[in-house]
Formats: structure tokens, C-alpha cells, sequence
């Protein structure tokens, strides 16, 4: 900010002392620059979940974070997951919000964290922290619901990790089945098909990866 400063003092000396001076493009914005804005709209966008606030964009929020240094599409929290189902089956609502909580500061867009933690909180009798977490949890999850509808690949479901594919089939009660690399028109996607138990039939989604495959590739390049 100083240093900005400056720089307007010194552009207003040459004014007065020339009458006019030559204007000079604005420099674009350095790779550095550029990360720090997109994860500060992340970091506002969380901000004003964990605020409740009933009109943030739970897509642009997910988006968001892709630009940022955290991001991780393939995290390290898989044994906390497993640990938060088992004891979800066990009904150990203290250790199933124990993993849920260690998933959620691992990366606070975790799904099934949410899911956990809304289950735990409400047979735990926080009826307030159970709501919250509900409303994370569907919220998300719509974000990419309303992204498409899975049925061609021109109108797949946009997610930004894989997590979020079998979190999506969980919440539609269906089975995973087989999975299939497509690439098509310059873009990544998951062909999934899975099981309704409903009705014993297989249904198929597409899932854009874009976020995910493009940030594994540049990782691996590193």
C-alpha cells in the first residue's frame, strides 16, 4: 500500500511540473499476485459460510478453492473417513464427529466431513451445529447437482475431486459399478456407472474432472 502510494505522489510531481504526462499500461498481475486474490474470494466465499449466510454460491465457492495453494483433489484423509463411517455404524457419535472434524481441517469442502459431522452433532443433541452442518452439506452437494445433469458428457457434473462423485451417488442412493477415463473435445471426464437398488438397473454419469486431472498433472510435473 505504501509503496502505491508513492508512486501516485510521484506521477502527480510530473503532472504539475510538466503539465502532462504519458500514460503507461498497467502491469498484469503477477503469477503470485493472481493466487493471493483468488484464494482471498476463497477465504471470503468460507468466511461467509461459516456465517450462515443463506446466499453464498456453494459452486463458486468450490471453484474458488481449486485456485488456491490448499487445494488437494486426492487429500490424505481417507483413513478418517473410514474411521467416521465405522463409527457411524456403531453409533460413537463422539468419535464419528472426531473424524468428521479432522476431515473438515483438512479441507473444509469435505463432503461426507459435513455429512458426518451433521449426524454426530444432531444424536448428540446440538441441534443448532447439526442444522449448520446439514445445510453445508446440501449445499455442496447442490452446487453439483445444478451443474448439469450427468447425462452426456456436454452436460456432466463438475466436480473437484472424485470424493465428490460417490459423495453425489451416496446422496442418490446408488451403487458405484465401473469407472471409465473419457477425454473428449479437450476436456477429462469419469464415465460412472452405477447400480439403483430401487430398481436393479444401471444408470451412467459423467463427471467433468478437469479441476482434478489438470491439478494431478501439474503436481506431477513439479
Amino acid at each position: 500500500m505504501i509503496h502505491s502510494v508513492l508512486i501516485l505522489m510521484v506521477v502527480a510531481a510530473s503532472w504539475a511540473n510538466s503539465g502532462s504526462v504519458t500514460q503507461q499500461p498497467a502491469p498484469s498481475p503477477t503469477p503470485v499476485a493472481a493466487q493471493t486474490q483468488k484464494r482471498s474470494t476463497y477465504e471470503t466465499l468460507l468466511e461467509r459460510v461459516k456465517k450462515s449466510d443463506q446466499a453464498v454460491d456453494f459452486q463458486e465457492l468450490r471453484l474458488a478453492y481449486t485456485d488456491t495453494s490448499a487445494y488437494s483433489p486426492y487429500g490424505s484423509t481417507s483413513m478418517a473417513r473410514k474411521n467416521m463411517f465405522e463409527a457411524l455404524k456403531q453409533k460413537d457419535y463422539e468419535k464419528t464427529l472426531t473424524n468428521a472434524t479432522t476431515m473438515l481441517s483438512a479441507n473444509y469442502l469435505d463432503i461426507m466431513g459435513h455429512f458426518g459431522a451433521f449426524v454426530a452433532q444432531r444424536e448428540l443433541g446440538h441441534a443448532d451445529l447439526s442444522v449448520y452442518h446439514r445445510w453445508v452439506f446440501e449445499g455442496l452437494l447442490n452446487s453439483i447437482k445444478n451443474s448439469g445433469d450427468g447425462k452426456t458428457p456436454e452436460t456432466a457434473f463438475v466436480v473437484i475431486a472424485t470424493d465428490e462423485e460417490y459423495a453425489l451417488f451416496n446422496y442418490l442412493g446408488l451403487r458405484p459399478q465401473d469407472q471409465a477415463l473419457v477425454k473428449e473435445k479437450g476436456h477429462n471426464f469419469d464415465r460412472m456407472t452405477a447400480l439403483d437398488p430401487q430398481t436393479n438397473q444401471t444408470v451412467v454419469y459423467y463427471f467433468n474432472i478437469d479441476k482434478p486431472f489438470n491439478w494431478l498433472g501439474t503436481t506431477l510435473q513439479k
